[in-house]
């Protein structure tokens, strides 16, 4: 399922005003059966912005858990650029650690077998920013890859958001065994759709 592990720069001369917190929580689907919740938590001004993201997945077959998956991260920001982040992921007993650090202008990622560094701004797969849809490459939080990637826009749609259809914005992140679809509301993101390697479907629902 590697559409799960696909999921989770400026600078102010002036201080930025202190911002409200913001948090998204999305019903997880595969196909039709619901099988978990993935959060989204927002806080702090625009130069030091705080995201921690927590996704517990279970996909049951005949009362047996055959899939489980837990994943959590703490990403700092500057702007639209990734300072810091610090994942843990779990999938069916597997273990997995992310660490990253800005060290002068390169953003140096570790994880158990490998350390790489990227130079100037970096942006992981941050959905709730929109300005990732301007990315040629987007950092995944979960293997510590620096992934190439092209966005294309797929123009207005309808989407279902609470009960309520709402026009939105639909756009398609495609890269290297990658697709994933977006739908934004005025800027705001309300949906996730991708394929699984079996060709099921994942998808996102906000709640």
């Amino acid at each position: 399922m590697r559409a799960l592990i696909a999921l989770v720069a400026l600078c102010c001369v002036a201080p930025a005003a202190q911002a409200e917190a913001r948090s998204w929580t999305f019903r997880v689907m595969l196909d039709d059966r619901d099988i978990g919740q993935h959060r989204f938590t927002l806080d702090g001004p625009d130069d030091r912005r705080e995201l921690r993201s927590e996704a517990r997945f279970d996909v049951r077959v005949l009362f047996i858990n055959a899939y489980r998956y837990r994943h959590e991260a703490v990403e700092h920001w500057d702007g639209n650029c990734l300072r810091s982040l610090d994942s843990h992921t779990e999938t069916n007993g597997k273990r997995l650690a992310v660490s990253a650090m800005t060290e002068g202008n390169h953003l140096v990622v570790a994880h158990a077998t490998s350390r790489s560094e990227h130079e100037g701004c970096v942006m992981s797969f941050a959905y709730w920013n929109p300005q990732i849809l301007n990315a040629s490459q987007l950092l995944n939080s979960q293997t510590g890859e620096l992934q190439p990637v092209t966005v294309t826009p797929q123009g207005a749609a309808t989407v279902v958001v609470r009960g309520v259809p709402r026009a939105a914005q639909h756009y398609q992140i495609n890269g290297p065994s990658l697709k994933i679809d977006l739908w934004y509301v005025d800027a705001n993101w309300v949906a996730l759709e991708a394929l699984t390697d079996g060709g099921r479907r994942l998808r996102y629902e906000l709640i």
